[in-house]
């Protein structure tokens, strides 16, 4: 109760500051970004109403555009007790001809959660091709059957052009699970795998999913290795947010990723990769992309300045000569 009057008072705050913004800004609002480009175009999408969509052509200043959904998709909201069209944590990816939209329908802090897809021929809003189609669920998770969550979903297609979902958090940590190759569904026969997890302090109840605090996985391919970034601690609090980006990697997609002192994730490894610091109080939920020869990090962070509102971070990625993510602050 205690975190759902947190968010609650954040995400009034932060639903303020929308309202306040230009059509264009160099400084927005954001959570749980992720991104693509379409034709020298980046088009960010965020947790929001209907998931909040950006535009940009520098990755400085953002155009706000039309929400993807103009009302909640009505079989989440029969599904998802509490789900009334707050959309969390999507995540993009171009496939087969047609730009992948996979988002999270959930009410805070149980597990009563679904991840649905959605396709679009463009992201261009001038196109005429321009339509979001709704495909509906995905996977479904039930509190005291599941101990699992289903938001948080990224898509990789590894090596071998197989498509995988990673996707959770808290309860038993990040799973995986195989699509089929058009996306739609869970692929026969299922292969369900877990990638990382954290020693939880308090029981299975899904009004308290206990101190295993942690969420939003992405993977991204680099020399040889998958590295699967993940976020501990705590997001929405504001000023008392805790967030940081911790990283492990794989030679395979499935683990399993250790970290750089060989500690494996499903044991409570992880590499740190970013944290609060004197601007931010806490730094998490990223997004990895190769754009022009170049590694770029995108994640939400709760300014200190901006009394705990969550902001738009992009940064390059430097590479350790043993393989290791570093940013510049």
């Amino acid at each position: 109760m205690k975190r759902l009057f947190l968010l609650t008072i954040l995400l009034g705050s932060a639903a303020g500051g929308f309202a306040q913004q230009e059509k264009t800004t160099d400084s927005p609002f954001v959570h749980d970004p992720v991104m693509a480009r379409q034709n020298g175009t980046y088009y960010l999408f965020a947790t929001g109403e209907g998931i909040t969509v950006m535009s940009s052509k520098d990755l400085k200043t953002w155009k706000f555009e039309k929400p993807v959904f103009p009302e909640a998709p009505r079989w989440a909201t029969e599904a998802i007790k509490g789900y009334n069209g707050h959309t969390w944590a999507p995540d993009i990816i171009y496939h087969n001809g047609l730009y992948h939209l996979f988002y999270s329908c959930s009410a805070f802090g149980k597990n009563t959660s679904a991840i649905g897809h959605a396709t679009n021929p463009t992201l261009n809003p001038e196109d005429p091709q321009f339509k979001w189609t709704d495909h509906g669920k995905v996977i479904q998770s039930v509190p005291n059957r599941d101990m699992w969550n289903a938001i948080d979903p990224h898509i990789i297609i590894d090596e071998n052009g197989t498509p995988w979902m990673s996707f959770g958090s808290f309860w038993d940590g990040i799973k995986m699970v195989r699509l089929t190759d058009d996306l739609t569904e869970v692929a026969q026969p299922e292969e369900w795998y877990s990638l990382c997890s954290r020693r939880r302090l308090s029981g299975p109840d899904d009004k308290n999913p206990g101190d295993g605090a942690v969420e939003a996985p992405f993977i991204f391919r680099h020399e040889g290795y998958y590295y699967l970034f993940v976020s501990f601690d705590y997001c929405c609090r504001g000023l008392q947010s805790n967030y940081k980006i911790m990283v492990g990697r794989s030679k395979t997609v499935t683990g399993p990723y250790l970290d750089k002192d060989g500690k494996p994730m499903m044991s409570g490894g992880g590499t740190l990769v970013a944290e609060g610091n004197k601007d931010y109080t806490g730094i998490g939920h990223n997004a990895v992309y190769r754009i022009d020869g170049k590694d770029y990090l995108i994640c939400h962070a709760y300014s200190i300045a901006e009394d705990g509102a969550p902001k738009l971070i992009v940064k390059t990625i430097d590479w350790t000569e043993d393989g290791w993510p570093i940013l510049q602050w």
